[in-house]
C-alpha cells in the first residue's frame, strides 16, 4: 500500500503543489490512515486543509484502495 501510495503522491498529486510552489512528503502509513507532509508554500498555506481533505486525501481514496483518511503532520 505504501508504495502504490507513493507513486499516486509522484505522479499525481506532487507535480500539482510544485506547480503552485509547494511540496510533498509522505511521512508514515498505518491502518490505512495516510501521515503527510506539506512543504513550501503548501505549508503556510491558508487553503492547505481544503487542499489536504478535498484534493489529496480524494485521489488517494480513488486511486489506492484501504486509504481510509489523510492526516498532515
Amino acid at each position: 500500500m505504501q508504495e502504490d501510495i507513493q507513486e499516486v503522491l509522484e505522479r499525481i498529486i506532487r507535480p500539482i503543489l510544485q506547480a503552485d510552489g509547494g511540496d510533498i512528503e509522505l511521512v508514515n502509513v498505518q491502518d490505512g490512515v495516510v501521515s503527510i507532509r506539506l512543504k513550501g508554500a503548501c505549508f503556510r498555506c491558508p487553503m492547505s486543509t481544503v487542499t489536504l481533505k478535498m484534493g489529496i486525501e480524494r485521489v488517494l481514496r480513488e486511486k489506492v484502495p484501504g486509504v481510509k483518511e489523510v492526516l498532515s503532520v
